[in-house]
């Protein structure tokens, strides 16, 4: 068990992610472990061999530094966009064309018609694009007035 306050993980001078192990600090890769509705729990950090380095169970519980270096490295991982707002939500040729802001930048996706957001248990929505990337909504209080408009008919 690592002491509170203590800083698990960081970014390198290369920009990769690095976890502190038995040795120091080792540049990592991300694993995300299932379930994908918990898109902020059940990471495996793994080094060049794939041996698993560290194990972080929910993101919320790292210090803030950790939980940045974490951020940053799942950001260009591409495993899930956090959004920020909705711009658009159109159908076009049976799909939803979605125009949404993220943390990463501006993001067009596309949804199949009969797709629909899960809701994740501490609030908020999950949703796979055509593509099979995954876009994490926050719960309506954090959507500013205009994206709630757009989002209200995919709320639970």
């Amino acid at each position: 068990m690592t002491p509170a306050g203590t800083q698990l993980l960081r970014t390198g001078g290369d920009g990769r992610l690095q976890a502190l192990g038995p040795d120091g600090f080792v540049a990592v890769s991300v694993c995300r472990c299932f379930p994908w509705t918990a898109p902020e729990a059940h990471y495996s950090l793994r080094d060049a061999e794939g041996k698993e380095v560290a194990y972080v169970v929910d993101a919320a519980q790292l210090d803030a530094e950790s939980r940045k270096a974490l951020d940053a490295a799942l950001g260009l991982a591409g495993f899930f966009f956090r959004v920020t707002g909705i711009d658009s939500i159109k159908e076009d040729f049976e799909l939803r064309v979605w125009r949404v802001r993220t943390a990463q930048g501006a993001r067009i996706f596309q949804s199949e018609l009969d797709a629909w957001p899960e809701t994740l248990p501490g609030g908020g929505w999950l949703m796979r694009d055509v593509t099979g990337d995954l876009y994490r909504f926050p719960p309506p209080e954090a959507l500013d007035p205009a994206s709630r408009r757009l989002f209200w008919a995919f709320m639970d």
